[in-house]
């Protein structure tokens, strides 16, 4: 692989926005330990405002205090990735222009998929956000609905866009796009995989440049990752196990990964408070005393990993 796609290689997880219970408001000086545990899980770099930090119910100045508060906590320690999601071309321009000066790493955003475009559409929509910031840019395209973006794509976008140099998907069954994607590209577009990097080991062999997960796993995927990377596959797999029943019962629905994210976070005594902002799923009892449980076992695993 080039430079520029081996530069972020390896874990990056998602930070979740921390609220005030009761206000909903939210509590910027609790990114601060959010970042600490990233940094001390050895993640590769932090993203934020992204889906699992709850974007999609802040305001822009909300999206920018997060920015702020994290790149200052960062303080060079760490990359963060500037999420500058809109659907408007000109509105995300904007976002990631000014989380540019906020000084942010890496800006990433993800394509609208509110309603069916074509890929010269898409292609515009990501060219103009490229161009308009000076600092390498990851984009997401998670389309449940529907495909992402493949191989010919990342090459014109790659051919136009210098500094296009990461994508992140979260689909099932991609390996063959990430080893397309890699060969149209000659390898200058980084492929990462999110959805809680359920997919990691299977998409290792395929030249994955790394997953970006929640937040409260962070550790122990970094530790599937380095044995992975050492070729310990079977080592890797070990640990895997032990997460993979708690990522594929949050999965199940956005917002109930948000509650056992938190939760999970609130356990380990990484945050606070554990509120998901309105509107969210109301989990049962029932499902959160499953989560708690299945919770406990991640730290029951990494307590065993640090021991």
């Amino acid at each position: 692989m080039t430079h520029n796609a081996k530069a972020l290689r390896g874990v990056v997880p998602i930070i979740p926005t921390p609220f005030h219970a009761g206000s909903e408001e939210v509590n910027s000086a609790a990114i601060g330990p959010l970042i600490d545990f990233a940094i001390e899980s050895g993640a590769a770099g932090v993203c934020l405002p992204a889906y699992a930090s709850e974007f999609y119910k802040l305001t822009e100045a909300e999206r920018a205090g997060l920015v702020e508060a994290a790149v200052s906590h960062a303080a060079g320690r760490i990359p963060v990735l500037a999420q500058s999601n809109h659907p408007s071309a000109k509105a995300a321009c904007a976002i990631a222009r000014a989380n540019a000066r906020l000084g942010a790493d890496i800006i990433s955003f993800a394509i609208p998929r509110i309603f069916a475009l074509g890929n010269d559409d898409l292609l515009r929509y990501c060219a103009a956000i490229c161009d308009a910031v000076d600092l390498p840019v990851l984009i997401q395209d998670f389309n449940p609905g529907g495909p992402t973006i493949g191989a010919d794509f990342c090459r014109r976008l790659a051919d136009a866009c210098p500094n296009f140099q990461y994508v992140k998907l979260e689909e099932a069954l991609m390996g063959a796009k990430v080893t397309a994607i890699r060969e149209a590209t000659d390898d200058r577009v980084g492929v990462l995989e999110g959805w809680g990097g359920l997919y990691m080991l299977e998409l290792y062999p395929y030249g994955l440049c790394g997953i970006m997960p929640g937040l409260g796993v962070a550790d122990l995927l970094v530790h599937i990752w380095r044995r992975a990377e050492a070729g310990d596959s079977g080592g890797a797999m070990d640990i895997f196990e032990k997460v993979c029943p708690q990522l594929m019962f949050s999965l199940q629905n956005m917002e109930m990964f948000l509650h056992v994210e938190k939760r999970l976070l609130v356990q380990r005594g990484v945050l606070a408070d554990a509120t998901v902002r309105q509107a969210t799923l109301s989990p049962s009892p029932q499902l959160l005393a499953f989560g708690d449980f299945l919770n406990s076992r991640v730290i029951q695993a990494a307590r065993s990993l640090a021991a």
